[in-house]
């Protein structure tokens, strides 16, 4: 089973949650989690949503809005069929019945349309106010104020924190696991992230290797040296 690190933007997330899940009749149920990229958001969401047996879909750049209504279902265990309506409907049908949140990641990708955007309040207006958890860029609200029927839905607007020194700590275990890390490199990590929880993780994964190959069972800044950490940025050639 796949471990998953207690680090803040899963709180984060996890209280957002319960509050959406949880509101009074009556107020809107959409909740938007956004920030830069690497900072965890699909990690944690997915996390949650797990917990509470959500319809996680994924959205990618080429989807349409019968292709959106397609995953949902099949993310449903329904096979889709039908016009984009019906399968609206059904979709609509089953978040009413069962009660569970829809979370959908790079939502971004559905605020290039207007009807993207219908179709998703169509989900939760349709689907008896039913919980929807958006994941996007740090963009993302002020793209949604574009849609003022769907921006004053939002209950809960979630930002993503970038990584700190407790929330690497807590990723150690799972990404260097039997190597104690020391604070001053994992500080020396954070400071090299630019908040990018993937980032520390690569690393972790990095000095894992390490490790294995010096013998080492425990590793200070000072016995990680002058050694190159991974910070994204394009390699330039020396020519």
């Amino acid at each position: 089973m796949t471990q998953t690190a207690q680090i803040h933007n899963l709180e984060l997330v996890r209280t957002a949650v319960e509050r959406l899940t949880n509101r009074s009749n009556g107020l809107p149920g959409l909740a938007v989690l956004y920030g830069p990229a690497g900072y965890g958001k699909t990690t944690a969401a997915c996390a949650v949503g797990n917990e509470l047996r959500a319809y996680i879909v994924q959205m990618r750049s080429a989807w349409t809005r019968k292709t959106l209504l397609e995953k949902v279902l099949t993310e449903m265990g329904i096979k889709p069929h039908g016009t984009i309506p019906q399968m609206l409907d059904t979709a609509c049908t089953q978040l009413a019945a069962s009660g569970r949140m829809l979370i959908i990641d790079e939502f971004d990708y559905c605020v290039r349309s207007d009807s993207m955007v219908e179709l998703v309040r169509d989900l939760h207006e349709g689907g008896g106010a039913a919980p929807i958890l958006l994941l996007g860029e740090e963009l993302l609200p002020q793209k949604l104020k574009k849609w003022e029927r769907f921006h004053s839905r939002v209950l809960s607007w979630i930002p993503a924190q970038p990584i700190s020194v407790a929330d690497a700590a807590a990723l150690a275990p799972i990404y260097c696991p039997n190597v104690h890390v020391g604070t001053d490199l994992l500080e020396h990590l954070v400071k090299h992230a630019a908040g990018s929880v993937r980032r520390v993780s690569v690393n972790l994964a990095g000095i894992a290797e390490e490790a294995a190959l010096e013998g080492w069972d425990a590793v200070t800044l000072g016995t990680w040296g002058n050694r190159p950490l991974y910070t994204g940025e394009a390699p330039r050639r020396g020519v």
